[in-house]
């Protein structure tokens, strides 16, 4: 067993000793072998957990949630403490100083009296500390890695906010309406290549859209998605009820039933 005092109530630097012992030889082996490669998709996963919790209201599993992702973040610190590069308290000094430096109006003599104000502050500060001189750089410093949506929003919004953006929504409706038709031309011409492209810029003009009416294209998406499961499940029951095999049944049919299901009729 390793040398570890157990408490009633743990904090944070009992988390560091914990992840440190984990790793050390005697400890974890599955721990001790991982890299940021290797556990970088936990990560992501732990985010959407912790949004998960938040949109359930539910505090017991924020709590909880809120724990793994700090488990992540000292994980990777303590990977790079190994290495003797930077370690937890290296992290925490960084982003103290940064909310500092971006929060001039409360740590300095900025004023900023709107919400609007804070956030074009904090866009001007940062992109001066990350030697951002261009829009373009502006935008290559988005993240790839982002959900689609989510990323499409993002670079929209940094050329909208430089004046390259229709006046109403109007365009983007029209741009959105010509998409559709190179897409349905691609299709015809039978180019998976052409097909892809024209389909991602559908989707980007989507988004554009989006912006417009002001709903968020991811969410708006999840949303959708969840309206399908919740009717394909009246459908699926329905067709038990009845008898239909779903996997023999025509078209016509389980359309008929899932027309019932959206109607609410039944």
């Amino acid at each position: 067993m390793v040398d570890f005092e157990f408490k009633d109530k743990y904090n944070c630097s009992d988390l560091e000793k914990i992840m440190e012992l984990l790793r050390q030889p005697g400890g974890c082996p599955w721990d001790a072998k991982q890299t940021h490669e290797s556990i970088k998709q936990n990560l992501i996963e732990e985010t959407y957990e912790v949004i998960e919790a938040i949109n359930k209201k539910d505090d017991a599993l924020l709590c909880e949630e809120l724990g793994d992702i700090m488990m992540q973040v000292i994980f990777h610190a303590q990977m790079e403490k190994e290495k003797g590069t930077f370690d937890f308290d290296d992290v925490c000094d960084g982003i103290c100083k940064k909310l500092i430096i971006r929060h001039p109006h409360v740590f300095g003599d900025t004023q900023a009296d709107t919400v609007e104000k804070v956030l074009s502050n904090w866009d001007e500060i940062k992109n001066r500390t990350k030697g951002r001189k261009t829009v373009t750089d502006s935008m290559e410093s988005v993240p790839r890695e982002l959900p689609a949506l989510m990323r499409a929003t993002k670079l929209q919004k940094k050329a909208a906010d430089v004046g390259f953006d229709w006046p109403d929504s109007s365009g983007a409706f029209d741009k959105l309406y010509e998409e559709f038709a190179e897409l349905r031309e691609a299709v015809d011409q039978g180019d998976k290549g052409h097909i892809e492209e024209e389909f991602g810029d559908l989707l980007f003009a989507a988004v554009n859209v989006s912006r417009f009416i002001k709903t968020d294209a991811e969410e708006a998406l999840t949303k959708a998605s969840d309206k399908f499961l919740f009717r394909f499940s009246k459908v699926e029951a329905i067709a038990k009820e009845r008898g239909i095999d779903m996997k023999s049944a025509s078209l016509e049919t389980l359309d008929a039933i899932w027309d019932e299901v959206k109607s609410g009729s039944i």
